[in-house]
């Protein structure tokens, strides 16, 4: 996995967000490609956007560690599973990428569909995709979604948007650094790049001829035999057994 990783434009690493030993195995990841690339960059879903000024200050050491975990919006098992990505990130002087919309406006969407961000202010705009954002109802994920969806409150076209607001503007932070030539380690939840959509569907869009390696990971109770259910999630799929850790 790591000799193909190594040599990919962009990896993904679907995460299970709760399983403390995919969180060490991206750790892994991350060290083993930053052995190989002096040009890595590091992106991720559990940040977004609006927290990159001030990850940027933490990074150059401008603020303390105090302030940074005071102020930004850090999730609730930053310390046990994420915190380790950072101090290494940190520590090797690799470019961290904020990736993720800010939750309001996914909120928003799923309020009110995509049309909500027309009216967004022009300071509010860049911390999201840039719109029109095209979104594929028919995608298999998407579809798997509505359907999960059934007879839940709320709008189901609205909350697919809203997912796929966050696919689109994942996608898209990472572009200036692909065009630069520079390789992504991307670490997201497992769904937001199952089988090669969500995030990676619109990445493809804008660089069909990028080599791009989908790490996936799922929990199974023997780990013998993968789960026909399983097969197709990822170029890579990471078998975690379910009793595995919980942070969460």
């Amino acid at each position: 996995m790591m000799t193909k990783a190594e040599k990919a434009d962009v990896i993904f690493f679907g995460e299970l967000h709760n399983n403390s030993l995919a969180h060490w195995l991206q750790l892994q990841v991350l060290k083993g490609l930053s052995k190989k690339n002096a040009a890595l960059v590091f992106a991720s879903e559990f940040f977004e956007r609006d927290d990159q000024l001030i990850i940027d200050e933490w990074m150059s050491g401008k603020i303390t560690d105090k302030n940074f975990e005071t102020e930004a919006k850090l999730w609730n098992n930053y310390s046990t599973d994420y915190k380790p990505l950072m101090l290494f990130v940190k520590e090797n002087n690799i470019p961290f990428v904020a990736a993720n919309v800010p939750r309001r406006y996914a909120s928003l969407v799923s309020r009110s569909g995509l049309v909500a961000l027309d009216l967004v202010s022009e300071q509010a705009k860049p911390y999201f995709a840039e719109l029109p954002i095209e979104v594929d109802m028919n995608l298999p994920g998407y579809v798997a979604m509505k359907d999960m969806m059934h007879g839940a409150p709320g709008n189901s076209d609205y909350m697919i948007q809203a997912q796929a607001l966050k696919d689109a503007t994942m996608a898209e932070s990472l572009f200036d650094f692909l065009e630069k030539d520079l390789q992504v380690f991307h670490v997201n939840g497992a769904y937001h790049s199952k089988e090669g959509e969500g995030i990676i569907w619109y990445l493809k869009r804008k660089f069909p001829d990028k080599n791009m390696i989908n790490i996936h990971t799922v929990e199974q109770d023997q780990l013998e035999h993968l789960d026909d259910q399983h097969a197709l999630g990822g170029d890579f799929i990471l078998v975690l057994p379910k009793d595995a850790h919980k942070s969460y």
